[in-house]
């Protein structure tokens, strides 16, 4: 089968043939119907730093947010699960740590990713533990269902940043994690502004979602567009952009909470002495635990449409680098692969 891989620890990206995987003990094979290209995806291929510690897994296919069916499944697996339609959590844990052990497998010391240190979702087939599948509802087309893996960070980083009805939050970065950062936060009953910079495209989008407090900093400085909004109760921060954290701190209130949720290509400068004096947190987020999985599910099938409107693109896995290509120039919302029938 075709695959897309990371190859070497350098920039870019190949395609191989592969032999299909077999599952093994525990596991599932999942016939790939839909899988997303992320920001993580563009930085491992761009390879920005932060990624070396895959080096080891290398060649490894790409690919972590997807949906399937399963087709085979390993021992210890009931073959009544053949046919289920499924998305996966792509963080495999090794369940003989200690937090394991412990039932905290959210810790896991020894976890591997799908897509990242094992084989992802970026060929017609990849290969899961059963334990990490959800089965999408009845309804829920399986191009919709690909996105829960990003929702899930998306929930995550609304509820470590405390969203609650009536604050005012500011969301900084378009992209598809800030989009859907925005949803659950306009979901929470709160006032979202969303901010990017040359980014009509992904804005525009936001716009068709319903947003109106939209910013973009080629036509309005950043400074004076929170001064008019702000001060928020919450800014979550989900650009990559280190020199956004200071920039944005100011217009946080008393008490306020920093979130971030982007990955920076270096380390970001913050004044602590107002960071003090005004009480303020700065947290970071990432993975979601398990239960946030079925949540998401939940919200998907129920907010179809508008998920819909935010994937920009739907690619052929032959065309995936020009999916890389225009979600690097910002172009693409979401870029989806399909990979097999969405049904």
């Amino acid at each position: 089968m075709l695959a897309l891989q990371k190859v070497r620890p350098a920039a870019g990206l190949e395609f191989r043939t592969l032999e299909e995987p077999a599952p093994q003990a525990g596991e599932v094979v999942v016939r790939v119907a839909f899988a997303g290209i992320c920001g993580t995806d563009i930085h491992i291929a761009a390879w920005t730093p932060g990624y070396g510690a895959m080096e080891s897994a290398m060649p490894v296919t790409l690919g972590h947010e997807f949906a399937g069916t399963i087709e085979r499944v390993g021992p210890g697996v009931a073959s009544d699960a053949v046919g289920t339609r499924v998305t996966a959590r792509p963080s495999v844990t090794c369940r003989r740590c200690a937090a394991c052990l412990a039932a905290d497998e959210d810790n896991c010391n020894n976890r591997k990713g799908v897509g990242i240190a094992r084989n992802g979702a970026f060929a017609a087939l990849v290969r899961v533990p059963y334990r990490n599948c959800h089965t999408v509802p009845e309804g829920v087309d399986l191009e919709i269902a690909a996105l829960t893996e990003p929702m899930t960070v998306c929930a995550e980083a609304v509820a470590t940043a405390d969203v609650r009805a009536g604050q005012a939050v500011l969301v900084m970065g378009p992209g598809f994690i800030g989009q859907g950062i925005a949803l659950l936060a306009r979901a929470r009953g709160a006032t979202v502004v969303v901010a990017g910079r040359d980014d009509q495209a992904r804005l525009s989008t936001l716009a068709k979602a319903g947003f109106m407090h939209l910013i973009d900093t080629k036509e309005t400085a950043l400074e004076d567009a929170l001064r008019h909004y702000g001060p928020f109760d919450a800014i979550i921060e989900a650009a990559g952009v280190p020199t956004l954290v200071n920039a944005c701190l100011p217009f946080l209130n008393k008490r306020g909470n920093f979130t971030v949720v982007g990955i920076h290509p270096k380390p970001a400068e913050i004044d602590l002495t107002q960071l003090v004096r005004m009480h303020q947190q700065i947290r970071g987020s990432y993975r979601a635990p398990s239960q946030t999985w079925d949540e998401m599910l939940l919200f998907l099938q129920q907010n179809q449409q508008v998920m819909h409107g935010l994937i920009s693109h739907q690619l052929s896995l032959q065309e995936a680098l020009h999916g890389f290509k225009l979600a690097q120039e910002r172009v693409a919302s979401k870029v989806m692969l399909r990979l097999g029938a969405g049904l």
